[in-house]
């Protein structure tokens, strides 16, 4: 008699724990590449309020890859600067944003509807036939195995299956299930705070009675943040005092009686309220074997910048396009491990200074505070200055960056809108995602001959000045001067590898990367 074996599961390249807007883009990012990817979630439907409030030019340029930026400007407007307010209502600081042309390619600070965005990246990822969407599931156990991982699924039927993939991916969360099994702590960077988040839906007359700025109240008292969202979409976060209960404080009566201060209920209407505690953590360890960490499961950071869904997806697009290395151009296994290394030292760094700014604004000792505002006075000789509130980013340290000491390593490079006649787009648009080397128009015959001789298979080629289109703004061609370098070569997340003056510094990156290429 003839025992027929149950057939086994397929073998995916990289099976994904949660569908929020870091899964959503890794998902969307390695099925792009042609990459095979389950990716599974327990819940069925988006959740369909907001939590995510801000993004920046970064993670527009990530939509724009994916396809969705265009589908995304009915649900988002530009970020309106963002005045401090101290002790005694002075204004003390400002957030702004730089001027155009946007070094990018997109305004460098937007707000959105975070429902809208995880549609459309539904949608896409639904579209792709090589991938899996299995809504409804939860991952109940991981088990690292020598070339693969093997995830114990449960459906909302109570049916369970299995996948394996050579890789997975934990983006299930700040409570994530993954890493709590595996053991992968966090590291507390000295930050908890009860704080009152409430999104309002406001009617015409409402808004007449608002700041038509966002507004950040530095007051002992209750400190408080007024942010403007896109439409009629405004939110509070509001410091909850001690003795104060959270829970009732998110009904809608303590949260209406908050809100007393600005708006009535004739005013508009709630959409959505809930009581927190903002913590400043961060994984331990990023990585163990083929499982890593990415969003809220690797990080969380007050919300003072509205960083917290940029640096999943940051996350993500670090570790997308590495995975691809490996699995499809056999990049050493090595490349992985540069993931937690660089991703790491960036959330640890934004979120020191995330944390250190929410700081600023929740000062309770009145002395404390009004010796706040006399120093952020003083430093400014009276006249607040708008600053920029992309000078808060970091740049990536460490991993696969060149060695040498140069401002521009580990920065992101500029992507120049390009004009042909009447036509217009962004660069990446025409030269791709990939690894590409981009040299300014005065670059030297030596240079340009070391590039064709040693620029590796596959790697795009651009020189200022050459081919049918052209710069529109200079955009490039400042950057390039201002770093003093006649070429810049970028990785495939936009982030600078190095640059190079002459012959002798291009073939040293060259020679950096072809290093690190063998096997070791």
């Amino acid at each position: 008699m003839t025992v027929l074996k149950p057939p086994s599961p397929p073998l995916y390249d990289v099976a994904i724990v949660g569908c929020g807007p870091s899964g959503a883009a890794a998902a969307a990012l390695l099925g792009q590449r042609g990459l095979r990817v389950w990716v599974g979630d327990s819940a069925q439907a988006i959740y369909d309020k907001p939590r995510a409030f801000a993004m920046d030019h970064e993670i527009l340029r990530v939509w724009q890859q994916l396809g969705i930026d265009g589908a995304m400007q009915a649900h988002m407007e530009p970020f309106t600067d963002s005045e401090f307010y101290g002790v005694d209502g002075q204004l003390i600081k400002c957030m702004s944003t730089i001027a155009p042309p946007y070094p990018l390619g997109h305004h460098p600070s937007v707000v959105f509807n975070q429902p809208a965005l995880e549609r459309l990246l539904r949608q896409l990822i639904a579209g792709m036939p090589n991938l899996t969407l299995a809504l409804g599931h939860s991952v109940q156990r991981v088990e690292n195995q020598t070339d693969r991982v093997q995830l114990s699924i449960t459906n909302d039927q109570g049916a369970h299956s299995v996948v394996q993939a050579r890789y997975a991916i934990a983006c299930d969360g700040a409570s994530s299930r993954v890493r709590e099994q595996l053991g992968m702590g966090l590291i507390d960077l000295g930050f908890d705070q009860a704080w009152l988040v409430v999104d309002t839906l406001i009617n015409p007359q409402g808004l007449a009675k608002l700041p038509q700025v966002s507004v950040q109240y530095c007051e002992p008292t209750r400190p408080s943040t007024f942010l403007i969202g896109p439409g009629h979409h405004r939110r509070w976060e509001i410091s909850i005092n001690a003795g104060e209960d959270p829970q009732e404080l998110a009904t809608p009566e303590g949260t209406w009686r908050l809100l007393s201060r600005w708006i009535t209920p004739q005013d508009g209407q709630l959409w959505r309220q809930a009581s927190y505690r903002f913590h400043a953590l961060v994984a331990r360890e990023w990585r163990q074997g083929r499982v890593f960490l990415a969003g809220d499961a690797a990080h969380q950071q007050p919300p003072f910048l509205g960083q917290g869904m940029c640096q999943g997806v940051r996350d993500v697009v670090n570790l997308s396009w590495k995975i691809a290395a490996c699995l499809q151009d056999h990049a050493p296994d090595a490349l992985l491990d540069t993931y937690g290394t660089e991703r790491q030292a960036h959330v640890r760094e934004l979120t020191t200074r995330i944390k250190h700014i929410g700081e600023l604004i929740a000062e309770r000792d009145p002395a404390k505070a009004r010796a706040r505002d006399q120093q952020l006075l003083q430093a400014c000789q009276g006249q607040v200055q708008r600053t920029p509130r992309q000078d808060v980013q970091p740049a990536l340290r460490g991993g696969l960056l060149s060695a040498q000491s140069h401002a521009a390593v580990g920065t992101l490079c500029p992507q120049p809108w390009l004009v042909r006649g009447a036509q217009r787009q962004r660069m990446d648009h025409w030269l791709g995602c990939g690894w590409r080397l981009l040299l300014s128009a005065q670059a030297p015959a030596s240079l340009l001959s070391t590039a064709a001789q040693c620029r590796p298979s596959g790697m795009a080629q651009w020189q200022l000045g050459q081919g049918p289109w052209q710069e529109a703004d200079a955009v490039l061609a400042n950057w390039l001067a201002k770093h003093q370098a006649h070429a810049v070569l970028v990785r495939p997340d936009h982030v600078v590898y190095g640059v190079a003056h002459d012959d002798p510094s291009l073939q040293a990156l060259f020679d950096e990367i072809h290093a690190f290429s063998k096997p070791h």
